[in-house]
């Protein structure tokens, strides 16, 4: 049953979602502001360099992870083998262990100077670098590799999904029809799982759009690395805003030809639980395959740089373990636990109005806020830059003309900027954690409790609020290890001499020093793992 609703909740949805639209607002707007040639000299020069770069590394990426990660879910899914279950959650890891970390420790190990190469040279009686070909990972193809290592889990959780959602009727009549395992998969479950495997390219390409760390590290030149540099180097905001326009163009332009390939895709099947009788019973010589390709993938892909995480972190103990450590440990906790508050109330709010507004604009409000969440770090740093600047110099002449002392950078040079950046950013998992929540209340409850005479503030409040608990704290503690990783937006927005636990560990990376900040780069992949254990539980449950 649709409820009416005051207009006063209505107006405090429109004022956030405005709030939460106002970077990407300001960003369009400033984009289509004149720069001082710094753009044009840009397009003259290294921007089509920016732009192939940039679009090769999502094909490859993309290309990488679905090659990782199709069989992987296959075997997992649909094959039994020692291992199997813990497998399922297991391949799930590497999405814990940010990606600039990981090319630190293979370029350390693989670089010329490193252990490989130089087994290598002492095995074959090589001296030079021209004695032998190895390829340099140092590259956009290393780049590449290092990202399909972290982002196929991407691809591997909904193809898995996929492949086990698949009617076990398909498969009784593939293998009547003397389709045999091989046959069934490529002309079968595949096709099937198309979608999924779509939107999971579609995930990856726009996670690989958005990284900053590695192909900064990695030298790479791309959109992502061009906006910071721009910004930084050459100081105009309004040449980076057209590159951050250029980037959203891109990341909007995938969703929008992957929505469009499947446009008319359409798949009926009528679901059945798969049970062990099901799956493909491999031989044991299959089976020791399958389990060492599964084992292979997540030794290369978290457990290697785990170990070497954990190395450094004692060989550097006494220096690591020190009061910078601690305190950039606490602004990361702070920070983190401001913006989940945040987050959560606003999608409180959204949904709430979402929910009983007649108003088709009321509904809409709770979808336009999720969009930040698209914008990539650096892109969004832009976007939040661009209206607090405004604002920090309005307030000070303000402050002039009555002739008293203006408060300098109000926002902009203090975590305010920082704090509404991961805001806008995160909002979208607050909200996405409620929707699931609220759709489990029954509307009956709400008819009942207009019938009893509530307004809407006690039926948020009295009814609401204690059944949406589990997904409040759900939603607070995903967008709490989300703020604790991200690392563009920190980068561009932090005052000066502000330090949390992502930017820390950047900088030890960026010096060749990560052995330095071993023991904050584990806390980060330690607390990336909470989502991971809380997702695995919830599909657990949900079968």
């Amino acid at each position: 049953m649709i409820l009416g609703l005051t207009r006063s909740w209505s107006l405090i949805g429109y004022l956030i979602t405005a709030v939460l639209l106002l970077p990407l607002l300001a960003l369009i707007v400033q984009a289509t502001q004149p720069d001082e040639a710094v753009f044009t000299h840009l397009f003259d020069t290294v921007l089509p360099t920016y732009i192939s770069n940039s679009l090769l590394l999502m094909l490859l990426v993309g290309f990488g992870s679905l090659v990782i990660a199709i069989p992987a879910a296959w075997f997992v899914a649909r094959c039994e083998f020692p291992g199997r279950r813990y497998f399922q959650w297991l391949l799930l890891l590497p999405l814990a262990m940010p990606a600039y970390i990981v090319a630190y420790v293979y370029t350390d190990m693989l670089d010329y100077a490193g252990p490989v190469q130089r087994a290598m040279r002492a095995w074959f009686e090589w001296q030079t670098p021209h004695d032998y070909y190895f390829p340099a990972i140092r590259s956009i193809g290393g780049a590449a590799v290092m990202l399909s290592l972290v982002l196929f889990p991407y691809i591997y959780l909904l193809a898995r999904t996929a492949f086990m959602e698949q009617s076990s009727h398909f498969l009784h009549a593939s293998r009547v029809m003397g389709c045999g395992p091989w046959r069934s998969f490529w002309r079968l479950a595949l096709p099937m799982a198309r979608p999924a495997l779509a939107v999971g390219v579609a995930l990856v390409a726009m996670e690989t759009a958005a990284d900053f760390a590695t192909v900064s590290y990695f030298a790479v030149p791309t959109l992502t690395t061009a906006v910071y540099d721009t910004w930084l180097g050459y100081g105009s905001l309004t040449a980076a805003a057209k590159l951050s326009a250029i980037m959203l163009l891109v990341v909007f332009s995938m969703v929008g030809v992957e929505r469009f390939a499947r446009r008319k895709q359409q798949l009926f099947q009528k679901q059945s639980r798969l049970n062990e009788a099901d799956r493909y019973h491999l031989a044991p010589a299959k089976a020791w395959a399958a389990w060492s390709y599964c084992m292979g993938l997540l030794v290369v892909s978290f457990l290697l740089p785990f170990v070497v995480l954990c190395a450094y972190a004692v060989d550097y103990f006494s220096e690591s373990w020190d009061d910078r450590f601690w305190q950039y440990s606490i602004n990361s906790l702070y920070i983190a636990a401001i913006v989940s508050f945040i987050c959560v109330a606003f999608a409180v709010v959204l949904m709430f109005v979402r929910r009983v507004s007649p108003r088709p604009s009321d509904k809409l409000a709770s979808r336009l806020s999720s969009t930040g969440y698209a914008l990539p770090g650096t892109v969004l740093a832009i976007g939040v830059l661009v209206p607090l600047t405004y604002a920090d110099f309005a307030i000070n002449d303000l402050m002039a003309w009555f002739g008293a002392k203006g408060p300098g950078l109000l926002f902009t040079g203090s975590v305010f900027a920082l704090i509404f950046a991961f805001c806008v950013r995160f909002v979208a998992i607050a909200i996405g954690s409620l929707e699931s929540s609220y759709k489990r209340i029954s509307p009956s409850l709400d008819m009942a409790s207009i019938t009893l005479g509530q307004s809407p503030r006690q039926l948020l409040c009295s009814v609401h609020l204690p059944l949406l608990r589990k997904g409040m704290f759900a939603g607070a503690l995903l967008v709490f290890i989300e703020s604790m990783k991200e690392l563009p937006a920190a980068l561009l927005l932090r005052p000066i001499g502000f330090e949390n636990l992502a930017t820390y560990v950047f900088q030890f990376v960026s010096d060749e020093k990560l052995e330095h900040g071993a023991l904050a780069a584990i806390v980060i992949v330690l607390v990336g793992l909470v989502p991971l254990i809380y997702l695995n539980r919830s599909l657990e449950q949900s079968r």
